[in-house]
């Protein structure tokens, strides 16, 4: 086999890792906003039954519960804020 072949080879290696490494990143963003989004679902939903007894609510959409999942709790609580004391 000759030299130039080897290392067009490992050049072609090093090619494949750099790009598998490129398209693993975005996958791990998504992965992680999809996880954050669960969990500010889930409290969202765990604040409307509690709140319920108490007449408050917030809307359960991709951007509350982007909010409450990537805050937390804080994030809750500025939804709370802008829902009753800026919108009225």
């Amino acid at each position: 086999m000759d030299l130039s072949v080897v290392i067009a080879y490992l050049l072609g290696l090093v090619i494949l890792y750099f790009l598998a490494r490129l398209l693993l990143i975005p996958l791990k963003v998504i992965a992680r906003l999809i996880i954050n989004g669960i969990i500010g679902g889930l409290m969202l939903a765990v604040f409307n039954l509690i709140g319920g007894y108490f007449g408050l609510y917030l809307a359960i959409n991709p951007v509350t519960v982007l909010v409450a999942g990537l805050m937390g709790i804080p994030g809750v609580v500025l939804l709370i804020a802008i829902r009753y004391f800026v919108l009225g």
